[in-house]
């Protein structure tokens, strides 16, 4: 059976494309991509399919699979808070058709048996690409067997947590670089941010909520900033959240260090001044930023400065979250809610277009990751999907696809759904 897509606005990043066109699908490949598809054209292209099924898409847009950097599974460890199913459930509702997994789980993901069966292509679910943890138990402590997590399948190497021991810092690049595989670091100075809950400054003042102070981040930033201008090895900065930790990634790429970095996608969209409600489901880590970051951070992906946007996708029980702000566990879920949110945030308002959207979602992350992206173009396996930007629909635990409903924006009305996702057999 094929499948004829017609008058769909189509967005394609890697060719920088976007058009008004029909689609053509067969046997899971793209067969034709046309302006208008008449039925002798397609009747050519699809020889061995009998039968054709069409979508009327004006007004919807076609765009390749998203790829998230980083999420987390609550499988194997703490499936009553979501089960790798349900994650993969909630990442195809959000258009998203491959994962990175952190290594966050229970026990961590620092053996290569673990590794090698969460690489193993699922029927009807996105690709999920594990992290292999850079250090035993995600400790701190000592080295992994990095080539044996590489070898069983491992997409690159992080803890999900601070590294604070510069010696192996050191020398942990200096081993992965051999592997070609990305490392993943997070700058945090957990001396610093002590028991804070909020970004310090004017609004975690008035709302008397303990702060962080931005040095946190910069302080280890511009400590990993001068490893990597000392070794030369190229390195993906994770969860940058602050203007000033925009500004040292801004000044280390014009001199040419090798880094890439990225941003997750709630401080895009959220910042301090959100936090009056004093919702539990607002605390992250890194925390929200005040509004001059969310801006810088808005802007750093704009200018390049900042790569990629990443879900940091994190399941928690009622009962988890269900406490006061300051104890509440970081951590919110986002696969089913990112594409559709930063579409009504930023696109929908004209401060992005699609294809830089597209952009920040799924070319970048792939190239973060070293891996060829997703392109919607002839001949090509279809991994894409579909997203009606006015669709409306409200927030539920059925409609993200979870047991969890850990999100700020739980019995909220959003506008732009995904409406179908095609995935390759093997990818």
């Amino acid at each position: 059976m094929g499948t004829l897509i017609r008058q769909v606005r189509l967005i394609n990043p890697l060719t920088q494309t976007d058009s008004l066109t029909d689609v053509l699908l067969t046997n899971g490949r793209i067969a034709a991509i046309a302006s208008e598809l008449e039925p002798a054209a397609w009747h050519r292209a699809i020889e061995t399919v009998t039968e054709i099924a069409t979508i009327e898409a004006e007004g919807w847009i076609l765009g390749p699979g998203l790829i998230d950097l980083y999420s987390h599974s609550s499988e194997p460890g703490h499936e009553s808070r979501e089960t790798l199913a349900d994650l993969c459930q909630a990442a195809l509702a959000g258009g998203f058709t491959r994962v990175g997994l952190l290594p966050t789980t229970l026990p961590p993901l620092d053996h290569p048996a673990q590794i090698a069966q969460l690489s193993q292509p699922r029927s009807r679910a996105p690709r999920l690409l594990p992290w292999g943890c850079l250090t035993l138990g995600a400790q701190g402590q000592r080295l992994c067997e990095l080539a044996e997590l590489s070898a069983a399948g491992a997409v690159g190497f992080s803890d999900g947590q601070p590294i604070a021991n510069p010696v192996l810092l050191q020398r942990l690049l200096e081993y992965a670089q051999s592997l070609e595989r990305p490392v993943a670091l997070w700058p945090c100075d957990r001396a610093l941010t002590a028991e804070g809950a909020a970004r310090e400054g004017e609004d975690s003042l008035r709302l008397g909520l303990p702060g962080v102070p931005a040095i946190a981040e910069t302080a280890a930033l511009a400590a990993l900033l001068e490893c990597v201008a000392s070794l030369g090895r190229p390195v993906h900065i994770m969860r940058l959240s602050t203007a000033r930790g925009v500004d040292l990634v801004r000044q280390a790429k014009a001199q040419g260090l090798p880094i890439t970095a990225s941003v997750t996608w709630h401080h895009l969209l959220l910042s301090t001044r959100d936090l009056a409600s004093y919702d539990p489901q607002l605390r992250f880590d890194p925390p929200l930023g005040t509004p001059a970051d969310r801006a810088a951070l808005i802007a750093g992906l704009e200018d390049s400065t900042l790569d990629a946007i990443a879900v940091d996708h994190r399941a928690y029980t009622y009962e988890e979250k269900t406490v006061a702000f300051s104890s509440a566990p970081a951590g919110a879920l986002g696969l089913a809610l990112a594409l559709p949110l930063l579409w009504q945030t930023l696109v929908e308002t004209r401060r992005w277009s699609p294809l830089q959207l597209w952009r920040y979602l799924s070319l970048q992350p792939a190239r973060c990751l070293r891996l060829e992206p997703p392109s919607v173009s002839v001949n090509q396996p279809a991994e894409m999907l579909l997203f009606n930007p006015a669709a409306e629909w409200t927030v539920t635990s059925e409609q993200l696809r979870s047991p969890a409903a850990n999100t700020p924006w739980l019995h909220q009305k959003l506008q732009g759904k995904v409406e179908q996702v095609w995935l390759p057999e093997l990818l």
